[in-house]
């Protein structure tokens, strides 16, 4: 089973079912004896497809008049894309290269949001060209640019609304407050251009739900000011913020329910509001693990459990690669050997150690645990690794980005399936090339036909 990723030359990346009984955890194992990899000793990504249907599957049950627009920058791995692309979500563009990758596997204009406020000139001239229209700003000098240059688009201005306990908090640098907003609305009216509504974000990692009250309460003023100017605005862009592990599903609950009701209290007399949304780490965090080899070890003390180290590891991808989320997204990550890796003491014996990446920068540490020990040339994964890691890796030193494995579960297949089909039985008519029409034909609708064989996003 294989995954088409390349509509031009063919490519494809297989889909590998794990045997029924076998935990991700064990897959994992099982990957570091592949020789499948550049050098077998590489560290290498794992992600569950099934994990992403089952997250799509939540946010439509829980927030059924929003549409996801997934924020391209927080992962663009081609499978996770084709994926949501197939499962009918929209994308949160921040350049140039992030829409011409989209537009090149095959998505609609229409649902793409040009949602960086401050953009390069050419990078606008692109957007105009290519028939993207949703378009972000929150500053005087950029609706100056889009008459100029993309006197067509739909603008969205974005507000300042940040959560100040939010992982992130991106209003040091982005949005407007309320009243600029409304300032900007008359100097948009005067330059003719057309603002459909207001967008807002309250921080990567939001954790506080309360927040998202407050937020929407500053658009609906927002909103309330444009009727009095001339506007009519049918568009609402309520940003990222979601969380995204296993450990956080109460609080997005929460954050839902909190969103559901503000929503309905403040914007239901608008009986045309389209309401989108921008979650990033929600849908990539949790699908992706991360598996890294033990390359060299040393002791630097021999105290069960002692307050100071035991011992320092030094693994194949840290700070500069996989791990720039420590530095960028203020992550915490949790260490694991991963199953049958060569413990040399007893395992109800932990060990005091530090883990550190493989470049020749001191900065390059990634945490301090309690683990077994370990050895040269065991693994250890990482779980919750597909949010701003694979994204913001780099080559510094040589070191390249790790492979990324796809797995389905075989006792998941069923469900995969149930879960695709509901969500693309509406949309095969229109959106799915022919080749997925033959086999869904063929296959009694199964949608791991669609996802073997035409899956196809630029590689």
């Amino acid at each position: 089973m294989s995954i088409k990723i390349n509509p031009t030359n063919g490519k494809t990346v297989p889909l590998e079912v794990v045997p029924r009984g076998t935990s991700l955890h064990q897959f994992a194992f099982m990957k570091t004896k592949s020789t499948d990899r550049e050098d077998y000793d590489d560290p290498f990504y794992v992600m569950d497809v099934k994990r992403l249907a089952d997250l799509y599957q939540l946010w439509r049950e829980s927030l059924p008049s929003i549409k996801p627009y997934y924020a391209v920058k927080c992962n663009e791995d081609p499978v996770l894309l084709s994926l949501l692309s197939h499962l009918g979500t929209g994308f949160d563009c921040a350049s140039k290269g992030e829409i011409s990758r989209l537009l090149e596997m095959g998505v609609s204009p229409g649902d793409i949001i040009f949602a960086n406020p401050c953009k390069q000139t050419s990078h606008i001239k692109y957007a105009a060209r290519k028939g993207i229209s949703l378009v972000t700003f929150d500053n005087e000098m950029e609706l100056h640019k889009m008459a100029t240059h993309h006197s067509n688009a739909k603008l969205v201005v974005r507000i300042c609304a940040d959560d100040p306990t939010a992982r992130c908090q991106l209003g040091v640098k982005f949005g407007c407050s309320v009243t600029d907003a409304c300032s900007m609305l008359h100097v948009a009216k005067h330059l003719q251009l057309q603002v459909i509504g207001v967008s807002f974000h309250v921080g990567s990692g939001c954790q506080t739900p309360d927040a998202y009250r407050v937020a929407l309460e500053m658009a609906h003023e927002v909103f309330e000011y444009a009727d009095t100017v001339g506007y009519h605005f049918n568009f609402l862009d309520i940003g990222g913020g979601f969380p995204g592990s296993d450990t956080e599903l109460a609080l997005f609950q929460e954050v839902a329910s909190t969103i559901n009701l503000s929503i309905g209290r403040l914007f239901s007399d608008r009986h045309d509001l389209n309401i989108i949304a921008e979650p990033g780490r929600y849908f990539a965090s949790s699908c992706f693990s991360l598996a890294v080899q033990v390359t060299s070890k040393r002791v630097t003390s021999s105290s069960p459990s002692s307050e100071n180290e035991s011992f320092m590891y030094y693994v194949n991808d840290g700070v500069y690669g996989s791990f720039n989320c420590l530095i960028y997204d203020h992550a915490i990550v949790q260490p694991r050997v991963l199953e049958n890796s060569t413990i040399t003491r007893s395992s109800n014996s932990t060990y005091s150690c530090s883990i550190w990446g493989p470049t020749c920068d001191s900065l390059d540490k990634i945490c301090t645990a309690l683990l077994p020990e370990v050895t040269v040339g065991d693994w250890i994964q990482f779980e919750d690794m597909g949010a701003y890691t694979i994204s913001g890796h780099s080559s510094f030193n040589g070191f390249v980005k790790p492979k990324v494995f796809y797995c389905l579960r075989e006792e998941d297949k069923e469900s995969f399936e149930d879960v695709f089909m509901n969500l693309l039985t509406s949309r095969v008519a229109v959106s799915l090339p022919s080749l997925c029409e033959t086999a869904i034909q063929n296959t009694g609708n199964s949608v791991l036909a669609v996802v073997a064989t035409e899956l196809k996003v630029t590689c």
